[in-house]
């Protein structure tokens, strides 16, 4: 049966005759029967059966689900009840669950565990989703019914999260188009749906580019220098490859390592020529998709009444405004871009000690700025990694969120998982009661997007009067473990870990009725605060003294090591910060821009980054065209978010750093107002809540300790 036959049939509701199970009102054609993603799952905790699933059940089960999902929108217009809370706004929030099952598994596994095929299914089953969504948010009978409700708002009795479903509900429709009228809901429609077909393609063509590129060594004496946890990492790359030698790959385990041990700067320039040219020109060229990406972003922000894309966006955030996440940028932006050339300079000095001439490329300067750090003070990622096995690291997070909230974490096998490299654990709280099933990927694999994330299978939520609790997703790509050693992670790593682990938190422990308001459903510049504050405990030294033991001796870190680390932390922080405003500025350069672009995508990156250059530009590289977080993955008018949280964090830890760091006080406080209640209310109020005022961007600039 073809996908549109599925519809049609769907579509036709209790119509014909026969047994077959009825969802929504929506018989199940026969050709679904047997397919695991329209059943129940008679697994524990109706965790997914990876095992059953094939990419041929995919597209078929979103047909029907789309139709599913149709039919309950149907039944909630057609009400022939007077609209209410219960029978428009609940009913909306519960609709759509088979689709949204459906979609939580098919989109997780295409960033984690994708090929060429399910990537093909992405393509083809976009259209028809944005489809749906616009089908739903333009339906004017609908809207009329949501509109309703919102209207006698003040009247009807209810609690907070009813309240703040019912304004999200009605945000969400005018947001999408449901004020429109005539041509101009036709524009939205066309416009959002090639907008999300091109910012799929985007991320495609980003992780195609970078699995593209390898550079093979064959002479021993090009790598002699390295670690030999870099050089064991690049031999086992090689061998995976079938040739012999070490090859460097793009992927950050690879690339990062080598671009800071070794001097071979002709190998170095082609790397980051390579890394820094992604996206751009060839078969996974971005450079157009960057300019159409931005052109409809404006197009729909002018259809909504707004001037520019930002001013869209940010209406709905935390920081509220364009004017005030521009302020902020350049706010921190004056107070360390000083003493960011300072650290550039300091580093050069230091290079041209040990015989180097001329101006620092970007090329050199992990190399330089390592051997500076070794150098100030004497410490390196060598001295650091036999600490940081992985598995060690791995419990001394959980024993971290133990101490802070009575959470355990047990590994399970009788739980399927989705790749041989996945684990998976029950995490329970401290009364025994089960709070999430954890699904744990560590490792780079070319089916694997770059980066580190945290997602969820299933959310929080409460069904026919229990409380659902969620299956959440943590993917990192760390150090492999290879022949000669265990994965030994590196100290960015190892805050990596913290990090994202802090965004499992907010879904582990979020508590609530409706899944869209629960856990990492909050504005997009508050969702970094629980993971931001998760990487200060990496420097603190009573942390540490726990459980940070060498891997082979078991012998405890040394004190001395651990102050050097402390004395550390703060090492080319200011660098560091612009580094990252120069994100912020370009994402928010694209989505301000009041006319679309036509001109030099890269001479447009140059002006932007401006600003911000403490390192020479190389002509002819760009980081926009691999730009995956704000072309194709949420943080369009956002990255400026992870800034923001810092602030935020910087603010929240000196409330630990006063009580403790592991207060059971405070810990409870931010269990309670922040991870709990995800976006019950206004962030700002839920911080204020916590900690008693508003934060303040002097904590992060303090914290910085910039001299």
């Amino acid at each position: 049966m073809t996908a549109t036959s599925v519809i049609m049939s769907a579509l036709t509701l209790a119509a014909t005759s026969g047994d077959l199970p009825v969802n929504g009102g929506v018989r199940l054609p026969e050709s679904l029967v047997g397919n695991p993603l329209v059943e129940e799952w008679d697994t524990p905790y109706q965790t997914p059966p990876f095992s059953e699933i094939e990419l041929a059940h995919y597209e078929p089960a979103f047909d029907y689900a789309i139709a599913v999902n149709r039919a309950e929108v149907e039944a909630i217009i057609n009400n022939p009840e007077a609209p209410t809370f219960e029978n428009t706004i609940v009913a909306m929030t519960e609709s759509g669950e088979l689709l949204g099952r459906i979609a939580g598994l098919f989109f997780v596994l295409n960033n984690c565990s994708t090929s060429d095929e399910m990537q093909q299914i992405a393509m083809n089953i976009t259209p028809k989703l944005t489809e749906l969504e616009n089908d739903i948010s333009l339906n004017p009978e609908l809207f009329a019914r949501v509109k309703a409700v919102y209207d006698q708002r003040k009247k009807l009795k209810l609690d907070e999260q009813d309240m703040q479903l019912l304004e999200d509900t009605y945000k969400g429709f005018a947001r999408s188009g449901a004020l429109l009228e005539g041509r101009d809901k036709e524009l939205y429609r066309e416009y959002s749906s090639e907008l999300s077909q091109l910012t799929l393609k985007f991320g495609q063509n980003a992780q195609t580019a970078t699995n593209a590129f390898s550079y093979n060594i064959t002479d021993p004496a090009k790598v002699e220098e390295l670690p030999a946890f870099v050089k064991d990492g690049l031999a086992a790359e090689a061998e995976a490859r079938g040739v012999k030698g070490w090859t460097v790959t793009l992927h950050a385990p690879s690339y990062s390592p080598f671009m800071t041990y070794s001097t071979q700067r002709d190998i170095k320039e082609a790397l980051y020529r390579a890394y820094n040219t992604r996206g751009i020109g060839g078969e996974s060229d971005n450079v157009e998709n960057i300019r159409r990406i931005a052109e409809l972003r404006l197009k729909i922000a002018n259809l909504l009444g707004y001037k520019c894309y930002a001013d869209y966006v940010l209406e709905d955030r935390m920081a509220e405004s364009t004017k005030t996440v521009n302020g902020f940028l350049a706010e921190l932006n004056k107070a360390t871009l000083s003493y960011a050339k300072k650290d550039v300079a300091a580093i050069t000095e230091y290079a041209h000690s040990l015989g180097f001439e001329g101006e620092l490329a970007p090329w050199d300067f992990g190399y330089y700025n390592e051997k500076y750090k070794e150098a100030k003070y004497a410490i390196n990622d060598e001295q650091i990694k036999p600490y940081l096995q992985l598995e060690n690291v791995k419990n001394a997070v959980f024993m971290l969120a133990g101490k802070l909230y009575g959470l355990t974490f047990t590994p399970v096998d009788n739980i399927e998982t989705y790749h041989p490299e996945a684990t998976v654990y029950e995490v329970r709280d401290d009364k025994g009661e089960l709070m999430a099933i954890l699904y744990l990927d560590f490792f780079p694999r070319e089916s694997k997007r770059q980066g580190a994330w945290m997602t969820e299978f299933r959310g929080v939520k409460v069904k026919d009067g229990k409380e659902q609790r969620p299956l959440v997703q943590l993917v990192m790509n760390f150090t492999k473990p290879t022949a000669n050693t265990p994965s030994l992670l590196t100290f960015d790593e190892f805050t990596t870990f913290l990090h994202e682990f802090g965004h499992g938190l907010h879904g582990i422990l979020a508590r609530g009725k409706y899944e869209s308001i629960n856990g990492t459903a909050v504005k997009r510049d508050f969702v970094e605060l629980p993971s931001q504050i998760m990487e200060n405990w990496a420097t603190e030294k009573e942390y540490l003294d726990l459980w940070a033991k060498h891997y082979q001796t078991g012998e405890a870190m040394p004190a001395e090591l651990i102050e050097k680390i402390v004395a550390a932390k703060n090492y080319l922080a200011a660098y560091y910060n612009v580094r990252q405003l120069s994100f912020g500025m370009l994402d928010m350069a694209w989505h301000t821009i009041t006319e679309p672009y036509t001109g030099d995508v890269l001479a447009f990156e140059g002006k932007a980054l401006q600003p911000t250059q403490v390192l020479p530009i190389v002509d002819g590289t760009a980081m926009g065209t691999a730009f995956t977080h704000i072309f194709s993955g949420g943080y369009a008018a956002g990255y400026y978010g992870y800034k923001w949280a810092e602030v935020l964090a910087a603010d929240a830890f000196s409330y630990f750093k006063q009580k403790g760091i592991f207060s059971q006080e405070v810990a409870g406080k931010f269990r309670h107002e922040v991870l709990e209640k995800g976006g019950h209310k206004h962030p700002m109020e839920l911080y204020k809540n916590f900690r008693g005022h508003k934060p303040k961007t002097k904590a992060l600039i303090d914290q910085m300790n910039l001299k």
